[in-house]
């Protein structure tokens, strides 16, 4: 065994940063084990160049799939998505499903919680209960290219 003298601050630190270790291993165990947080590993992927052909992305569109719920697939591509406009009654839970054949784009609703990265060759899933009625643009967020500030849709709560 090695017989180092160390100063006194220096293991002082060296406590501190092995009770930081031991403290911050300890708070992710709490999470997976007791409260069930656990990284995302259930990624959807597609072949970019295939989205048009695959179901569900060969029929865009929105799709009642129970009583007030619905089912929004979707395409961000440069520089729309399809479809363009989305009309849900108000009180409806909508499962969005998105994806891109050619660049990273965004999906946000603004003043919603739907603010998604839209990556080509993923399926990016949200779910949203829209209880209000609204009439909001679908924008995205994400530089996608020259003609990015036109790329728009629109998302109705009636």
């Amino acid at each position: 065994m090695l017989n180092i003298d160390l100063p006194r601050s220096e293991r002082i630190w060296l406590m501190i940063g092995g009770a930081s270790l031991v403290v911050f291993f300890a708070i992710i165990l709490l999470m997976a084990l007791v409260w069930g947080f656990h990284n995302p590993g259930q990624m959807k992927t597609i072949a970019p160049d295939a989205v048009r052909t695959t179901p569900p992305f060969d029929k865009p569109g929105l799709y009642q799939v129970g009583p007030n719920e619905y089912r929004a697939v979707m395409i961000a591509q440069m520089f729309m998505y399809q479809p363009n406009n989305v009309t849900v009654p108000a009180g409806s839970t909508v499962h969005f499903e998105v994806t891109s054949p050619d660049v990273v784009h965004g999906f946000e609703i603004p003043g919603t919680n739907v603010n998604l990265m839209v990556v080509p060759g993923h399926i990016t899933e949200y779910t949203a209960t829209f209880r209000n009625k609204m009439d909001r643009l679908i924008v995205c967020n994400e530089y996608c290219g020259s003609g990015h500030q036109v790329m728009l849709g629109r998302f109705v709560v009636q």
